[in-house]
C-alpha cells in the first residue's frame, strides 16, 4: 500500500527532515514548485538519494506519478516513502507555499501556457524567443498575424511597410487606431506590439519591397510571411526566398475567400513547391483587384493571419504538419475550408533543382502582362 498525504502534512514532514521530490517534466516545472521540492526524474531517484532509511516524499502535478514513483522506491527498499495526493495542483489550491524556478520570472509568468505544452516547453520557448520573423505589410494579414507572433514571443519581428494608417484601414487592421491615422504603419504597428510585450525587439522598416533592398530585408530572419497586397511583391518575394532558402508563409485575402500556403521550395528543391509553381503567371488585373476595388469582410484578414502566425510558429518549433506542398482555401461565407494539394513543377524557372539563381525581373511589369 503506498502511503498518500495531503499536501499539508507532507509540508509538515517536509520541515522535520523529509525530502521532497519533484518528479514532472521541467516545462511543468516552470509554472511552480512546492518551496523545498527538489526537481529529479523519478528513474534518478534512487541515485540520487542513496540513503534508503530517509524519508522521501513525491510530488507531480495530480498525483498520479508521484505515486508510481513511490511504488518503485518501496521495491527498492525504501523504507519511509510517501506520495503527496493531488500533487502540486493542491498544493496550490491549499495555498501552500509556491516558488518559481530561477530564472526569468517574466518569461515564465507570460509564457505559463506554452510552457505547459511538452511540444513547445522551456527550449522551444527560447527558440522562439531566438527566432527572427520578416512580416512584409502591416495591414490586413501582417496586423493580426503579428500581433500573435509577437504575443507568442518571437524574438524579433522585422516589419516592412511603406504605408500610412488610413481611416478606411481600421475596419480589418487591427494594429491601428482612429488617432493613428496619417501615421506611418511600422510606427503605429511598433507602438501597439511593445505596448502588448515590451520584451519584443521590433525593426521597423519603412519602405517599399523592391529588388534593391529584398535581400537586405531577408537577411538574418528564420521565416517569411507575406502580407502583401499586390503581386509585384509576392513574385518578387518567393524568388527571394528561394534563392536565400527561406520558408515563406502566404497569405491571400479577397470578398469573402482566403487562401494559405508555405512555400518551402528553397530548402527543399524538387520536393516542395514555390508560389511560381502554383502561378506561373499573375492573373490579368480585372480578375484579381485589391481591397480598395473589390472590398473584403473585415474579419477575413484576421482569419488567415492567424493561420499564417500559426504557420510561422509550427516552422520555427519544427513541430507538427506545415502547409507545404497544400494550399488552404477558406470560404466565410459557407464556413467552410477545403485543400488542394500542390507539386513542384520540374520546369520552374526559379526552384526547380539544379537551376542557378537568374536574377530578379521587373516584377511590375511582368505583372502587367
Amino acid at each position: 500500500m503506498i502511503p498518500t498525504i495531503a499536501p499539508t502534512e507532507a509540508l509538515e514532514r517536509q520541515r522535520a527532515g523529509a525530502v521532497l521530490v519533484d518528479v514532472r517534466e521541467r516545462h511543468e516545472r516552470a509554472s511552480g514548485m512546492a518551496t523545498g521540492a527538489i526537481a529529479c526524474a523519478a528513474a534518478d531517484i534512487a541515485s540520487t538519494f542513496t540513503d534508503r532509511a530517509r524519508e522521501i516524499g513525491v510530488i507531480c502535478e495530480s498525483g498520479m506519478r508521484s505515486a508510481n514513483a513511490a511504488a518503485m522506491l518501496l521495491d527498492l527498499g525504501y523504507a519511509r516513502v510517501f506520495s503527496v495526493d493531488g500533487g502540486t495542483r493542491r498544493w496550490r489550491t491549499d495555498g501552500l507555499p509556491v516558488v518559481q524556478p530561477e530564472g526569468d520570472a517574466d518569461f515564465f509568468d507570460r509564457y505559463s501556457r506554452h510552457l505547459r505544452l511538452p511540444e513547445v516547453g522551456i527550449d522551444g520557448q527560447e527558440r522562439l524567443q531566438r527566432a527572427r520573423v520578416l512580416v512584409i505589410g502591416a495591414g490586413g494579414l501582417g496586423s493580426p498575424a503579428a500581433y500573435y507572433l509577437a504575443a507568442a514571443g518571437i524574438g524579433t519581428l522585422r516589419i516592412a511597410d511603406d504605408d500610412v494608417v488610413d481611416r478606411s484601414n481600421l475596419q480589418r487592421q487591427i494594429l491601428h487606431t482612429d488617432a493613428r491615422v496619417g501615421v506611418p504603419k511600422v510606427a503605429s504597428a511598433s507602438a501597439t506590439l511593445r505596448a502588448l510585450n515590451p520584451r519584443l525587439r521590433i525593426e521597423a522598416e519603412q519602405v517599399r519591397v523592391t529588388s534593391d533592398n529584398v535581400d537586405a530585408l531577408l537577411d538574418g530572419v528564420d521565416v517569411v510571411l507575406d502580407g502583401a497586397d499586390n503581386f509585384p511583391v509576392r513574385y518578387l518575394l518567393n524568388d527571394a526566398c528561394v534563392r536565400h532558402a527561406k520558408p515563406l508563409v502566404y497569405g491571400a485575402v479577397h470578398r469573402f475567400d482566403g487562401q494559405l500556403s508555405v512555400f518551402d521550395a528553397g530548402r527543399h528543391r524538387g520536393e516542395c513547391p514555390c508560389y511560381r509553381c502554383l502561378f506561373p503567371e499573375p492573373p490579368p488585373a480585372e480578375a484579381a483587384p485589391n481591397c480598395a476595388e473589390a472590398g473584403v469582410l473585415g474579419v477575413l484578414p484576421g482569419v488567415v493571419g492567424l493561420l499564417q502566425a500559426t504557420e510561422v510558429i509550427k516552422l520555427l518549433l519544427g513541430i507538427g504538419e506545415p502547409l507545404a506542398g497544400r494550399l488552404l482555401h477558406f470560404d466565410a461565407l459557407g464556413m467552410r475550408f477545403r485543400e488542394t494539394r500542390l507539386r513542384p513543377d520540374p520546369d520552374c524557372p526559379v526552384c526547380a533543382p539544379g537551376r542557378p539563381f537568374a536574377g530578379y525581373i521587373d516584377y511590375a511589369q511582368f505583372c502587367a502582362g
